[in-house]
């Protein structure tokens, strides 16, 4: 099974509001994640997809791309903060990616300290590779 298909498993169980939305990881590697998010099911009065749906898709990634980077029997990650810039409406499906530099770093750090802390920023466009929204998120990888 590939990371990606173990995070599209997981995300059924620990956080199903996001897997009902449809997010899924399109692509998952250490250090790069991609996911997907229909506009089917997540629109809002106005045609367009709802900004929790996009904030969803972009906050899901920090989780998701500690799958493959870090080893989660011994670590876990957690969010602490996603600050959401919208630029345009999303009319169709959605793809948010983010990758994220310094692994080592962060693998150093936690474990001289038990805990790292890490930024990721995603790009959020529609099909035709429109920026819809970008996000800074705060997170924490700590040892369990």
């Amino acid at each position: 099974m590939t990371h990606r298909d173990a995070f599209n498993a997981a995300l059924a169980h620990l956080v199903p509001q996001a897997h009902r939305m449809g997010v899924r990881a399109v692509e998952l590697e250490p250090g790069r994640i991609a996911c997907r998010v229909p506009l089917d099911g997540n629109g809002n009065h106005i045609g367009t997809m709802y900004a929790g749906v996009l904030f969803t898709v972009a906050e899901v990634l920090g989780g998701g791309i500690c799958l493959p980077s870090f080893d989660l029997t011994r670590y876990y990650p957690v969010v602490r903060s996603v600050r959401i810039d919208f630029t345009k409406p999303a009319r169709t499906d959605v793809v948010a990616e983010a990758a994220l530099d310094g692994i080592e770093a962060i693998r150093t750090e936690v474990q001289a300290h038990g805990r790292a802390d890490f930024t990721l920023n995603a790009t959020l466009r529609d099909t035709a590779g429109i920026v819809v929204a970008s996000t800074e998120g705060a997170y924490q990888l700590r040892a369990r």
